[in-house]
């Protein structure tokens, strides 16, 4: 009964999550007023969720439902509701990576796969980071994980494995896999070893690269260095 109702939650939360992201930016000034209450009933939801306490987290959320629905009725906006059933069923949905400093880019990326299902986000381990891009990670593991669990496109986030790649795929199940732009595997290659442990997801690759001067790490790092002095950076602690 407790999971169910978890699992009911859920749902409503993704239902005002969607309708939020199909309102758009064009609305009056006082739908954006309730827009904003309805996003803090929202965050309300999301807070009391995370903490089991399921009865309150219901509470939010049907607050949320109730002020953009008022909008909808008014006609000051134009959405649709998705069904509940199938927002139980909505795909699980897998997309890795570093994320190492969160940018607008990681954040087209989130949205893409949130559109297609629930999203879970397997963050690289620092020892990986090390591996396969041949540098430090700028931002610890956990740090990242902690970053990555608070985009609202996100589900669940977990760490991924330092002796296989795939191994959090095993355990997550996913029914797609959301490739980034630039991520060395290939779909072909991904798929062939996923159907060696009995996994056949559907595989996509996310092909949008946003224009903009600070859609990267790399060029993120290179501001920073470019704005602070060594003589202005204290030393990082904790690794």
């Amino acid at each position: 009964m407790r999971l169910d109702l978890r699992r009911r939650v859920e749902a409503y939360v993704e239902n005002v999550e969607l309708a939020l992201a199909r309102l758009g930016d064009g609305l009056p000034a006082p739908a954006r007023r309730v827009v904003e209450l309805a996003r803090a009933y929202l965050s309300d939801a999301r807070y009391y969720m995370e903490r089991g306490d399921l009865e309150t987290a219901l509470a939010a959320v049907a607050y949320a439902e109730g002020l953009i629905d008022a909008l909808r009725w008014l006609g000051l906006a134009s959405f649709e509701w998705e069904p509940l059933s199938r927002l139980l069923a909505r795909p699980r949905v897998v997309v890795a990576g570093t994320f190492d400093i969160l940018h607008p880019g990681h954040v087209a990326l989130l949205r893409y796969a949130y559109g297609l299902g629930r999203v879970y986000a397997i963050v690289a381990r620092d020892s990986n980071v090390r591996r396969f891009k041949g540098r430090e990670p700028i931002v610890p593991e956990r740090q990242r994980l902690e970053v990555v669990r608070a985009v609202r496109y996100v589900h669940e986030a977990v760490l991924g494995d330092e002796e296989d790649v795939l191994r959090p795929l095993e355990r997550l199940r996913p029914d797609v896999v959301v490739l980034g732009p630039d991520q060395w595997a290939s779909e072909e290659w991904l798929a062939r070893s996923l159907e060696e442990r009995g996994l056949r997801p559907r595989i996509v690759r996310f092909g949008e690269r946003l224009e903009c001067g600070l859609c990267s790490v790399t060029a993120i790092a290179c501001r920073v260095l470019a704005s602070f002095p060594p003589d202005r950076c204290p030393a990082a602690e904790g690794g």
